[in-house]
């Protein structure tokens, strides 16, 4: 059974950073295309980025400059390191492969970026 717990989310001003990680268990991870994801109140979930099992990265629009996203093979775990947090990324943060998996969603990880 695959989990995928996120972690990391906080309280953060504008202009500040986090990093956000994601572990997974019961899959194999190394072959898997993995993604983070965001919802914001009143919003749909929207698609952050993504890396490849090859390492390739992808970033949604919005995030591209201030977001990295990495992996970490051997311990199952994404990142996505935040910089230059801006009032507009407050949301709850998801990992998950790419393209998403309906059943696999977690709980995520509240990010608050708020003066």
């Amino acid at each position: 059974q695959v989990q995928l717990v996120e972690s990391g989310g906080g309280l953060v001003q504008p202009g500040g950073s986090l990093r956000l990680s994601c572990t997974a268990s019961g899959t194999i991870f190394t072959i898997y295309n993995m993604g983070w994801y965001r919802q914001a109140p009143g919003k749909q979930r929207e698609w952050v980025a993504t890396v490849t099992s090859g390492g390739t990265t992808n970033y949604a629009v919005p995030v591209k400059g201030r977001f990295t996203i990495s992996r970490d093979n051997a311990k199952k775990t994404v990142y996505l390191q935040m910089i230059r947090l801006k009032t507009e990324y407050t949301a709850v943060y998801y990992c998950n492969y790419f393209p998403a998996v309906g059943s696999y969603w977690g709980q995520g990880t509240q990010v608050t970026v708020s003066s």
